[in-house]
């Protein structure tokens, strides 16, 4: 079988401590302010005691991770267009604080050839290695025209 633009098993990570500007900027830009996310005193009272960072901040991050794989397969000389399908499976299953450092760990688990997709395992972890998010996503292998 011939070989394909990645491969399963095939990983990549990105890490990044999530400051309080990362967390005012995505509000900004989406209009999030919710008290989850900017309001300290609101938190407080909350079980988690501080604020905490979008979860779809979260997904922008593993979206960053993707762009790694995209940019591997590219700098190997693909003749295809990677397209984001979608993420599946999206779960938020911890906080993330500011000053949190996450892991983001991309791994290819599936290649469909017949439809030149491939699905890969995202997992978030924290600094100290508990999983805060995770998801499935689907990116699409589209062809180049011809010239």
């Amino acid at each position: 079988m011939e070989d394909y633009h990645v491969a399963v098993g095939e990983t990549v990570s990105f890490s990044k401590t999530v400051g309080e500007t990362d967390i005012y900027l995505f509000a900004g830009i989406t209009g999030d302010f919710s008290g989850n996310h900017v309001n300290e005193e609101y938190m407080r009272k909350s079980r988690y005691r501080k604020r905490i960072a979008h979860g779809a901040l979260m997904v922008g991050y593993m979206s960053t991770a993707s762009t790694l794989m995209i940019d591997r397969a590219v700098r190997q000389g693909i003749d295809a267009t990677p397209v984001s399908l979608g993420y599946d499976r999206v779960r938020f299953v911890g906080p993330v604080f500011i000053n949190d450092t996450i892991t983001v760990t991309y791994s290819i688990a599936d290649i469909d050839r017949d439809r030149d997709r491939t699905r890969a395992k995202v997992e978030v972890t924290n600094q100290g290695g508990e999983t805060v998010a995770v998801a499935e996503h689907i990116l699409a292998w589209v062809a180049k025209e011809a010239a």
